[in-house]
């Protein structure tokens, strides 16, 4: 069985992370990315293959990929790079997995789901943090209430963020919100809805946030109605408010291109001591039409070091895996007990919360 595999991106904060994590492992990826020297001087350090190509033409993209078994690809902002990758993988008979949590991406995988099948290739993207605890959590509600209608998911996360996700978020603003109802994706103004809640550290006020969730719960449990909360001060959410005013502006050209200048110089990514002192709260609530409601909640490490030890062992599963193929959410995947083995964890919990 072939089991070269690569991650490209892998010169990113947390590529770089999953790299030296892999390689402490006994594993030995494939690193690569757009920079050679960049690459190439981490590779080196680690004693491992590397490759340096772009994303922009589909030759380009499958020379690059060729011969591997798997890419594991950490090179976002993913709604410019998935597509590109998703296609050259299922050209090159190669599976994919990603760290993102863009809600396009999911929906974009899954609209790949019939040629993946076709060439026995797994699409998942969201094996880190983005989307795995919430993911798994989702799908432990479902099983404890298949008559479902509704379902929010959140978090509470306080160990900072890398510069590609402060790149992301940034695109994200001038796209407002994103929710599920009735089956569809609703597109939202920026904190749209507001409540509090206990996310497993005490009530807080929240907002809903585009979260993958949306998707890839939906495509999980077949919930038809999803949001997702984060916590927010009320001063954060009356300024997204305003922002929706001018939201448009927020897309243009010169506008992302300071925002983004601004977070290169700005934004570095939490240290390993930060991460360790800041683990995350996942939270969950079910409701049926009948008025049922069941709420769950999982501790987990943060997020980046859920990101790293979940995708390397999503890796060596999917490498281990014959006869799955197609689009799968992470809990889709590997089940919905899975985030309870990565370090850090501690069991799901799930509770009824009143109704009949």
């Amino acid at each position: 069985m072939n089991s070269a595999w690569m991650i490209y991106g892998a010169n990113g904060y947390t590529g770089e992370l999953i790299a030296r994590e892999a390689v402490r492992r006994g594993l030995a990826p494939v690193l690569a990315g757009r920079s050679d020297e960049k690459v190439g001087a981490l590779a080196r350090e680690l004693g491992l293959e590397h490759r340096s190509f772009g994303l922009e033409t589909q030759d380009e993209v499958g020379e690059g990929i060729s011969g591997m078994a798997l890419v594991l690809h950490c090179a976002g902002p993913f709604s410019a790079t998935a597509r590109p990758m998703m296609q050259a993988c299922i050209a090159r008979g190669a599976h994919y997995l990603d760290i993102t949590g863009e809600v396009a991406v999911f929906e974009l995988a899954h609209t790949l789901d019939d040629e993946a099948r076709a060439a026995g290739v797994v699409l998942c993207p969201g094996v880190g943090f983005d989307v795995v605890p919430t993911d798994c959590l989702a799908a432990a509600l479902k099983a404890a209430l298949p008559d479902a209608t509704r379902l929010a998911l959140g978090f509470d996360s306080r160990g900072g963020m890398s510069p590609g996700t402060a790149r992301t978020s940034v695109e994200g603003l001038a796209q407002g919100g994103k929710v599920r109802r009735d089956g569809r994706l609703v597109s939202v103004p920026l904190a749209y809805k507001t409540r509090r809640i206990d996310f497993g550290d005490g009530e807080k006020l929240a907002m809903t946030i585009p979260w993958g969730d949306v998707s890839t719960a939906y495509h999980a449990t077949g919930i038809p109605n999803i949001e997702v909360y984060i916590p927010a001060s009320p001063k954060l959410v009356a300024r997204l408010k305003r922002m929706n005013l001018v939201r448009p502006l927020l897309g243009l050209g010169p506008v992302q291109g300071w925002l983004k200048r601004r977070i290169g110089r700005t934004v570095r990514g939490p240290g390993e001591a930060q991460r360790a002192r800041t683990p995350t709260f996942v939270w969950g609530e079910a409701s049926n039409a009948a008025g049922r409601t069941v709420r769950g909640r999982v501790r987990v490490a943060n997020g980046y070091d859920v990101t790293v030890h979940a995708s390397l062992r999503i890796v060596e599963r999917v490498l281990a895996m014959s006869g799955v193929a197609g689009h799968l959410t992470p809990a889709g995947l590997v089940g919905e007990a899975f985030v309870e083995e990565l370090p850090g964890s501690e069991p799901i919990r799930v509770e009824s919360a009143g109704g009949d």
